[in-house]
């Protein structure tokens, strides 16, 4: 019954981005909230300018109202439902706030970077604030190890710098037609599972929900992309993540299940370190994906070689988690 419900999850989300899109996609456009392409990007990406943005609003909509249909449907919603709704919907709309600005004035820039962190700060501290009310444990478990380290009062500075580094870390990767869609499909699948080898259901609906969501958006944002997530999908996501990982005491495995998003923001911290210091650059241009750009790859190629790192990265997360 529960294998059931949580594949519904799945199908449901992904029904319902896969038929509004057609709809909103238009209404973007109409209202020309058409995307900026950075000067300083590659050469090749001018000619998505004016590309409908702002399409993670249909991610979120289709998780918030496939995830409440489910709970209510089959069970009462669980604190840890609304905390992750809170974070998903909290960092949405940051990210939606940011999209706009860039788009009233019709430039690649939204939120002060001061602006946006405060706002992933007080999100976070919120959740934090809601996860001592519900007494969980501040222990960070090592994969394959027996041992736990307590972080006592320091793990109000862990949350806030997983949920702060993780959302900014999805961001960075939503560069490319398709690829933070498949990606986050690969790694919020992985802790679905995870969430179900460890009973924990309700997690697990909400993960195959984002993954439906996210499937459903590919369908109109892989190559050649007729809509962008913006940062209003790539911030709750990443926020979304996190949460999952912090709620199923997975934290750690996330940097495994995760990893193209942690190579990601390594590569832009690498290369403005060396840039700043020694004045030449390790990447022909960061994130990652547009250094294999630049190098003769093509976009396609980028995408489905960052999905496959993601798939076996992930499968290897699942290994160590569940069966270790």
């Amino acid at each position: 019954m529960m294998e059931r419900v949580i594949l519904f999850s799945l199908l449901i989300s992904f029904l319902i981005t896969v038929l509004l899109s057609p709809i909103f996609i238009p209404f973007l456009r109409r209202l020309k909230f058409g995307q900026s392409i950075r000067e300083e990007g590659p050469k090749s990406h001018q000619k998505k300018s004016g590309t409908p943005t702002m399409g993670g609003i249909l991610i979120v909509i289709s998780i918030l109202i496939t995830t409440l249909i489910m709970m209510w449907k089959f069970s009462q919603p669980s604190w840890e439902i609304y905390l992750l709704l809170f974070v998903t919907l909290g960092y949405g709309l940051l990210g939606f706030l940011d999209d706009f600005i860039k788009i009233a004035f019709k430039r690649n820039l939204g939120l002060t970077s001061k602006q946006k962190l405060i706002g992933q700060i007080v999100i976070a501290i919120i959740f934090y604030i809601v996860l001592r009310t519900n007494e969980i444990s501040t222990v960070i478990t090592i994969p394959m190890t027996d041992f736990g380290l307590d972080l006592g009062w320091f793990y109000a500075v862990f949350i806030v710098f997983w949920l702060v580094g993780f959302s900014n870390a999805v961001n960075l990767t939503d560069g490319l037609d398709g690829l933070l869609s498949g990606t986050a499909a690969i790694a919020f699948g992985a802790f679905a599972i995870v969430a179900w080898s460890q009973s924990q259901y309700d997690i697990s609906i909400f993960s195959f929900a984002i993954v439906g969501a996210v499937l459903g958006f590919l369908v109109f944002n892989a190559h050649p992309a007729k809509v962008f997530m913006g940062d209003t999908g790539s911030l709750a996501l990443g926020g979304a993540i996190a949460a999952i990982s912090i709620l199923l005491k997975s934290e750690i495995i996330l940097l495994v299940i995760g990893a193209v998003f942690v190579i990601e923001t390594l590569s832009v911290i690498l290369q403005v370190a060396s840039f700043k210091t020694t004045g030449k650059r390790i990447f022909k241009m960061s994130p990652l994906h547009h250094h294999y750009e630049l190098s003769g790859w093509s976009e396609w190629r980028v995408v489905v070689t960052f999905w496959a790192v993601g798939l076996l990265c992930s499968i290897l997360g699942i290994y160590i988690e569940v069966w270790l």
